[in-house]
C-alpha cells in the first residue's frame, strides 16, 4: 500500500540504512547536528526538506530529498556544501525543540506521517551526536 508523499521541514541522515529525522524550529541546529553525525559515519539523506514516501503499511516511510536538494547541506558560516546522500527508512526522530532533563528518561514516541516513531529529545551535551550514534548502533539498555 502506498500513500501520497509528505514533506517535513527537517534534516535527515542515515546510518546503515537506519534513517534519523532531525526536526526543530528554524535555527535550532538541525543541519549542524547532521554534520556532526556525518562526521561520525552517518550519510546525508537531505537537508531542510524531507520527502517521506510510504510504500507499505508495515514499513517505515522512505526518506529522500526533493530533487533540487539532492546532495546539499547548509553549514552556517561556511555555505552550502555538497555531500554524498542516500535514501533511508525512517527509524528514529530527534526533536530539537524539546530538551531531555532526566538522566534515565522514559521512552518517547512521536507521530510522523501517520506512523509512531521512536523519538529522542535534545540533550545539552557536547557528546549528543556521539550518544545518538551509540544509540543507533546498539540501542538502549534501560
Amino acid at each position: 500500500m502506498s500513500g501520497d508523499p509528505v514533506y517535513i521541514h527537517g534534516t535527515a541522515v542515515s546510518f546503515k540504512k537506519s534513517g534519523i529525522l532531525i526536526i526543530g524550529k528554524p535555527g535550532s541546529g538541525k543541519s549542524s547536528l547532521a554534520l556532526e553525525l556525518i562526521g561520525l559515519g552517518a550519510t546525508l539523506v537531505t537537508d531542510d526538506q524531507v520527502l517521506l514516501v510510504r510504500t507499505l503499511v508495515d514499513e517505515p516511510s522512505l526518506m529522500q530529498p526533493p530533487k533540487v536538494l539532492e546532495g546539499m547541506i547548509e553549514a552556517r558560516g561556511v555555505g552550502l556544501l555538497r555531500a554524498p546522500w542516500t535514501p533511508a527508512r525512517l527509524r528514529l526522530v530527534i526533536d530539537l525543540d524539546k530538551t531531555e532533563a532526566k538522566r534515565f528518561p522514559e521512552r518517547h514516541e512521536t507521530v510522523i506521517a501517520d506512523q509512531s516513531i521512536r523519538c529522542l529529545y535534545k540533550v545539552e551535551s557536547p557528546a549528543f551526536a556521539s550518544m545518538i550514534m551509540a544509540y543507533v548502533k546498539g540501542g538502549r539498555l534501560k
